[in-house]
């Protein structure tokens, strides 16, 4: 990417509605770097006489030399005609009306410019034609108020997201310094921070994702009221947290964010009874599981290996599940029934705050419950646990707190090394554990010899 020098940004103070305009020759973005799916829908709307840009994270990710994730096109023309353009086009949205043109498995979403704010919004009101509704936080509920591309951009969140792609002379248009805050590697909220976020908490959550995602600094004006406003994440929907954890967490960058969250106050709205047990852990083997648990699921993603919620949530949610033990049940990690309840009665209190839905709560439970049996390795039963549905869920659960120094490596040692045995071999070491991995206090149960039938 080029640099733009600071004084380019002086005509953007005088006249806000005038872009910066930066012309091909001086932006390293490229229509080959450009899905042609999103390459045929630019170009439709501009031979139809619509405005179309290419908009947001692809701009931004293709002047930082980064493979975009997805293509997003703005435009004056409304969802309708858009519709009325391509026969592969469906309309969503409630909150904002969004046209999807699907080619095979890529969607190409088309958004129509939106209004800039009204005097109306000031007052928490519905807008006078009915197309924005606030809530008394200030927080937008529904918003289908079209406009020009001098008001959506005043609508977009960071100023490295606000960069548009015209396709008319493969130039990139920037209102709010974008340019030169990507090539300064710094994420800053447009507008008054502390307003935009009342307008959406989850604004806080974005700010950490991309920080972590794109490895940028966060503005100190993006970032000071963070702390004090992180509490609105609790008025946050449960349902549309979990999208936002998963943003978070399985995108590759988890790691970072977890730490983001943690500085910036927020992860105990998210994650309440984990970030007391975080806070309260004497041995720091709670923090260890979660940071490892979280690297690795980074590695996986970076190797386009499958990840999943329930796995995560097992990871996040295990520092809350053992301190509970520990304080209400002593002894009881080594109970199957005991840890189950509690990580039923720790994820409920969690469902809360972010709604994890039973498709992923159902397995999380069975690889929590599953750990005592990792201890016992003695008789055919520690076999039998091979065969069990979540082992592989459970024996990497395993790792991780033989890692974080929970349990005893050897006893992860065994377990891997159990995995490439033949079967007359793994019933050999089973029975050489014997007597020597049983619990104390226990005895070897005789088998009961049946009865010997009458001699004839």
């Amino acid at each position: 990417m080029k640099n733009v020098t600071d004084s380019s940004y002086d005509s953007l103070q005088g006249n806000a509605l005038l872009p910066l305009v930066v012309p091909r020759a001086q932006h390293s973005i490229s229509r080959a770097h450009i899905s042609p799916n999103a390459l045929k829908v630019l170009y439709r709307l501009k031979e139809a006489g619509y405005q179309a840009f290419l908009v947001g994270g692809a701009v931004r990710d293709l002047l930082l030399g980064r493979e975009p994730k997805d293509f997003d096109v703005a435009t004056n023309a409304h969802p309708e005609q858009v519709r009325e353009l391509f026969r592969n086009c469906r309309l969503i949205g409630r909150r904002f009306h969004l046209a999807h043109v699907r080619f095979g498995m890529e969607i190409v979403e088309v958004a129509t410019f939106r209004a800039a704010h009204t005097p109306a919004d000031d007052d928490n009101s519905v807008e006078e034609l009915g197309h924005r509704v606030l809530d008394e936080r200030g927080r937008i509920l529904r918003d289908n108020l079209y406009g020009t591309i001098e008001e959506d951009v005043w609508r977009r969140d960071f100023t490295a997201n606000a960069l548009y792609y015209n396709i008319q002379d493969f130039s990139v248009w920037d209102y709010v310094g974008g340019v030169q805050d990507a090539a300064g590697r710094v994420l800053r909220l447009i507008g008054d921070p502390a307003t935009r976020y009342r307008e959406d908490p989850v604004r806080m959550l974005r700010a950490v994702r991309f920080a972590a995602k794109l490895d940028f600094e966060l503005h100190p004006d993006t970032a000071k009221p963070i702390p004090e406003l992180a509490r609105m994440l609790d008025g946050v929907p449960a349902a549309r947290l979990f999208d936002e954890v998963n943003k978070l967490f399985l995108a590759g960058d988890g790691s970072k964010a977890f730490e983001l969250l943690e500085h910036y106050q927020l992860l105990e709205h998210l994650l309440p009874e984990t970030a007391t047990a975080l806070a309260n852990d004497s041995d720091d083997s709670g923090a260890r599981l979660v940071k490892l648990g979280l690297q690795g699921t980074d590695e996986r993603v970076r190797a386009d290996k499958s990840v999943t919620p329930a796995f995560l949530f097992a990871v996040l949610l295990w520092p809350a599940i053992r301190r509970r033990v520990e304080r209400n049940h002593p002894g009881g990690l080594g109970d199957i029934q005991v840890l189950q309840q509690v990580c039923d009665a720790v994820t409920a209190k969690q469902q809360t705050r972010v709604a994890v839905p039973r498709r992923f709560t159902a397995p999380l439970r069975d690889l929590i419950g599953l750990q005592p049996r990792f201890e016992r390795r003695v008789g055919r039963r520690a076999l039998r646990l091979l065969e069990h549905p979540r082992f592989r869920a459970g024996y990497d659960f395993m790792l991780l707190r033989a890692q974080a120094g929970e349990i005893d490596p050897e006893i992860a040692a065994w377990w891997t090394r159990l995995q490439t045995l033949s079967q007359p071999e793994r019933e050999t070491l089973v029975d050489s554990m014997d007597g020597e991995a049983r619990p104390p206090g226990t005895r070897r149960r005789r088998r009961r010899r049946g009865r010997r039938p009458p001699a004839l």
